[in-house]
């Protein structure tokens, strides 16, 4: 016990110590499904804004369109939660694909890199004194930042980097060819936030290849403070 302790405590003073980052990028979610008419090129979308500089896109797929006759597959129920959490913080009425949120704090339909664009320069504007994220030994530590009302929780995502071509073999998308971009395959919420410095253990990836992100944001879909990579 006496040695873990010593561990994360040198861990909370590296982070501390260190120099000031970059400004984080700013988070984009894309809530797609390969099932849905609509979805089809949105991950053109993701493609694009992947070469924007300072910007992360990841693409979330849920699992509420499966009954039209194709199990989408990378979706998972917890990615669905997270699109209802944005959903109600947001005041909208229902969810829908294919979305973006931008930062946790707007969203649109991701029909274009141009129409998300402002809501991407919007939100750079905002970062003011992230916290640092620092990763070391397996874990990771988030450093000192203003409280947000409400509360705030860390979150660890883990999405393959690759393109992922799949090929529709039912329902409406029958036959066609779905590419999907920065493809979430893990969401794990690692704990609460005070806005304190705190680490927490990573858990080891389930898959290899996988790249990882932590962020940081308000509880129930609240809007990112921070994200931060190895």
């Amino acid at each position: 016990m006496r040695t873990a302790t010593v561990a994360i405590l040198a861990l909370i003073s590296a982070a501390l110590a260190a120099p000031a980052s970059a400004r984080p990028p700013v988070v984009v979610e894309l809530f797609t499904a390969q099932g849905c008419q609509s979805c089809v090129k949105s991950g053109d979308v993701v493609a694009g804004l992947a070469q924007k500089p300072g910007v992360l896109p990841l693409t979330f797929a849920v699992d509420y369109w499966d009954y039209l006759g194709w199990a989408d597959t990378f979706a998972k129920p917890e990615f669905s939660d997270r699109q209802r959490d944005y959903m109600k913080k947001l005041a909208l009425r229902e969810v829908y694909t294919p979305q973006l949120v931008v930062d946790g704090e707007a969203e649109t339909a991701a029909v274009s890199v141009d129409k998300v664009m402002p809501l991407v320069k919007q939100a750079a504007r905002t970062h003011a004194k992230p916290p640092q994220i620092v990763f070391a030994k397996g874990k990771v530590q988030i450093g000192t930042a203003r409280r947000i009302k409400g509360g705030a929780e860390v979150w660890l995502v883990r999405y393959d980097p690759k393109d992922q071509p799949v090929m529709v073999k039912s329902g409406d998308n029958r036959g066609q060819t779905v590419v999907e971009h920065n493809v979430v395959r893990e969401l794990v919420r690692l704990g609460a936030w005070n806005g304190r410095p705190k680490a927490f253990q990573l858990p080891d990836p389930t898959a290899d290849g996988l790249s990882t992100v932590v962020i940081v944001q308000g509880v129930h879909g609240g809007r990112i403070l921070g994200a931060g990579q190895p």
